[in-house]
């Protein structure tokens, strides 16, 4: 999947308006544009950066909403909701940056080496467990394919093994990924 330059800089600008509508105690805008895009059902994922570091990352991993609508309320759940973080404060919006992942649909995999880093997220689940990291947090950190498991295990509250376990399922899938640094 592809995106135009039209089509993420109008997500992220989706999502920056939200964040402030919300940090001003308003409802989010009434979205300004037809793309097609945006009534397509997508899972997506808002991550916030703050000078550089996470400051939020939330999103959903299924094609539950339009992209548009998922986009508005994973902006805001990223900035106010993220239970590992405080709730952004208005002055701090200024100084985040914003990233949106556009997912593919979930694709089940029996064996590790179906899995490229830098290609595929992981969603690792066993029982009531589970756990997602986007295909750029490897990239990010330099990860091989086994620490990339190891630690979407980690993240699911998992053993760091656990993805040898036939118990555990793997998923993996792809993101069309970009930044307002990337966007002009």
């Amino acid at each position: 999947m592809e995106l135009t330059d039209q089509e993420k800089k109008t997500l992220l600008d989706i999502a920056k308006r939200a964040i402030m509508a919300k940090s001003g105690n308003k409802d989010a805008p009434k979205m300004a544009s037809d793309l097609p895009i945006l009534k397509e059902k997508r899972g997506a994922f808002v991550t916030l950066r703050k000078r550089g570091l996470l400051r939020g990352c939330i999103g959903y991993i299924k094609a539950v909403k339009p992209l548009g609508e998922t986009v508005q309320e994973m902006a805001v759940a990223a900035a106010f909701h993220d239970p590992r973080f405080p709730a952004v404060k208005s002055d701090e919006i200024r100084d985040l940056s914003f990233e949106v992942s556009v997912l593919s649909p979930l694709q089940r995999v029996q064996a590790s080496q179906d899995i490229e880093v830098g290609k595929h997220g992981l969603y690792i689940v066993r029982g009531y467990n589970s756990g997602l990291l986007l295909p750029q947090v490897a990239v990010e950190y330099g990860w091989d394919r086994e620490t990339f498991l190891r630690e979407t295990c980690f993240k699911a509250g998992l053993p760091p093994l656990a993805w040898k376990d036939p118990e555990t399922q793997i998923y993996i899938f792809t993101a069309v990924y970009f930044s307002d640094k990337d966007v002009d």
